[in-house]
């Protein structure tokens, strides 16, 4: 409220309002990241029970053990990183120059570059096609068949679009062609320089996108020295699920012996999910900071 404005009843039930709102809002997000953190570290018989619902309790590492002494982890995380730094790379390198080329008025045949890329939001060729056209260029069981179909995306073209036609001046382009400047070089020098916030916005979307990607390895990976973090960890819990259950008829030390695997299944489970969503969430408070400018783009002008 403004200094020296005196506040209304209603005006104070309405902040009141807001700050249970805000509370209830951060309690949602918040409680489900402390539960996973505490049950990867505690006891799973606890966890199993319900005893364990905030803190941890019987704590210990053996999650986090049995999953980082698997080689395929850390293959998996090469792989990730690699796949997700070349990734985001293509992603940029394609959508940014895209998304200018659309936003200069003087580019002949701009809406009908735009309405065919519109297109392709609402209509698709189909798992089956697609799989047949990457095999058809060579690329199945290889990192390109992970980051070069999904090497654009429109919505994000549209974003970044939107934003170099609202916070880059029209005047800064003309100035720069007046004094010689060639379009490749008036991108490249002044146009990306300008454009931190929507490059910072666009990275962390393709970013965490690329990251948590799964179904492309699945479908076009055959070699499991080439599969992702991601689906390196669903073979992981899937194989402990596995195990857990078991079959048949069992005597009392077989069930006891499977009550076991099953609890030990639990506390890796919890364990892989805070292994692969730890980087996203290291990284994202040094972008926060663009990723908010980002989001601003086009509300305000002027």
């Amino acid at each position: 409220m403004l200094s020296g404005v005196k506040e209304t009843k209603r005006d104070k039930i309405f902040v009141i309002c807001n700050y249970i709102y805000v509370l209830l809002a951060f309690l949602i997000v918040f409680y489900p990241l402390i539960y996973m953190i505490s049950a990867s570290i505690s006891n799973p018989k606890f966890v199993g029970s319900g005893e364990m619902w905030l803190w941890p309790k019987g704590i210990t590492f053996d999650g986090y053990k049995r999953v980082f002494e698997n080689t395929s982890i850390w293959i998996g995380y090469g792989n990730t990183i690699l796949y997700t730094v070349v990734g985001t790379a293509i992603n940029l390198i394609v959508t940014l120059p895209a998304a200018y080329a659309l936003s200069r008025k003087d580019f002949v045949g701009r809406n009908f570059f735009m309405g065919m890329f519109m297109v392709t939001m609402f209509f698709g060729g189909g798992l089956v096609p697609t799989y047949l056209l990457v095999k058809q260029l060579g690329m199945i069981n290889s990192m390109w068949a992970i980051v070069i179909p999904s090497a654009a995306s429109i919505w994000n073209i549209i974003v970044s679009r939107t934003f170099f036609q609202s916070s880059i001046p029209k005047e800064l382009q003309e100035a720069a062609q007046i004094d010689g400047c060639t379009n490749m070089r008036l991108f490249v020098k002044i146009i990306l320089p300008l454009s931190m916030p929507i490059i910072a916005v666009m990275a962390l979307f393709y970013g965490v996108g690329n990251w948590n990607s799964y179904f492309s390895a699945l479908i076009y990976l055959n070699d499991s020295f080439k599969y992702p973090l991601q689906l390196v960890l669903r073979q992981i819990l899937v194989l402990q699920e596995m195990a857990a259950q078991g079959g048949g008829a069992i005597d009392a030390s077989t069930a006891a012996a499977m009550n076991s695997k099953a609890e030990i299944a639990a506390l890796v489970k919890y364990a892989v999910i805070i292994v692969a969503t730890l980087p996203v969430i290291v990284i994202y408070p040094f972008l926060q900071r663009y990723f908010v400018q980002g989001v601003m783009i086009g509300s305000v002008k002027g």
